[in-house]
């Protein structure tokens, strides 16, 4: 069944655990998570499925890297989440956006690389991965000199695809997904992906930091001002994603639900889930299997 499209469904939470268990998109829900840590342990890894002695979740591989970011000034993680050990050449990717306090190994939501593989595996989904960079506490934007994480999504990322042949002859990431802070990242990348005029697929935004008012969003000492905040704020900017589909979720007892309820209303996006929750893995993991399947749908046909 497809995602709910233009307006929030209820889902009992009963419904949310079964759909977690089974792995199943059933009226367009999907369970996993937005902000646990990219395992490393083996303990990580069993909690991930990773590790499992099923084959299925097996599949998929993790691929850790440091390269120096000219954008950024110094060097940062490059984390792969792919859906097998040997993908195909060429293989499509999705940025994947970290929250605020987080890096690239944390960005990957628990359960999300199980997912990625078993969903490939029993080609619910055409394969593809997500990429990962660190791109400190900044809101994805340059708030000091020579720190500048937009750019290094933007001319980095593709060069550092294409090198190590992902993401098809320019590298470009088909997609953008986060959580948090990396949800007001996603939709700040897809604008400015749509200004140039190469705009992504599809994007996914996990219980984006939308806040509505500045003395709320000055405590956080990001932006050097109100008209720095307005000029990249999505709420300001409703229009600039006009026609690239994009997956909105976020829990009712969540601090940004007022924000992200306004964005919603403001630009119906193709899915737009709120259900019981607050600002946490456990909502976040209840989206998971949503997300890959949304992202899925939207890779480009090979030309």
């Amino acid at each position: 069944m497809d995602e709910p499209t233009g307006e929030r469904r209820r889902v009992s939470r009963r419904s949310l655990l079964i759909a977690g268990a089974s792995g199943l998109g059933v009226a367009g829900l999907a369970v996993g998570t937005a902000t646990g840590v990219v395992p490393f342990s083996p303990a990580l890894q069993r909690a991930l499925g990773v590790a499992s002695s099923t084959p299925v979740t097996q599949l998929g591989s993790m691929r850790v890297e440091r390269v120096y970011s000219a954008a950024r000034g110094r060097m940062v993680n490059l984390v792969f989440l792919l859906p097998s050990k040997q993908p195909k050449r060429g293989l499509p990717m999705s940025l994947l956006l970290h929250g605020l306090h987080g890096n690239a190994r944390t960005a990957g939501p628990s359960g999300l690389l199980k997912q990625l593989g078993s969903e490939v595996a029993r080609k619910s989904v055409p394969a593809y991965g997500y990429v990962a960079v660190d791109g400190g506490d900044n809101y994805w934007h340059q708030v000091h000199p020579g720190d500048d994480p937009m750019a290094m999504l933007l001319e980095e990322v593709p060069q550092w695809l294409r090198q190590r042949g992902f993401g098809g002859t320019d590298g470009l990431p088909f997609a953008c997904a986060g959580v948090s802070m990396g949800g007001f990242g996603t939709l700040l990348y897809g604008r400015r992906r749509a200004e140039r005029r190469q705009p992504p697929a599809a994007l996914a935004a996990i219980s984006p930091a939308l806040i509505t008012s500045w003395p709320e969003m000055a405590k956080r000492h990001i932006f050097t001002g109100l008209t720095d905040w307005t000029d990249l704020d999505p709420l300001r900017h409703t229009e600039a994603l006009a026609g690239i589909p994009t997956a909105i979720y976020c829990g009712t007892e969540d601090s940004f639900i007022t924000g992200v309820r306004e964005y919603i209303a403001a630009t119906h996006p193709a899915v737009a889930y709120t259900a019981k929750g607050k600002h946490s893995d456990t909502f976040f993991r209840s989206v998971v299997p949503s997300m890959v399947s949304f992202l899925g749908k939207h890779l480009p046909r090979p030309v």
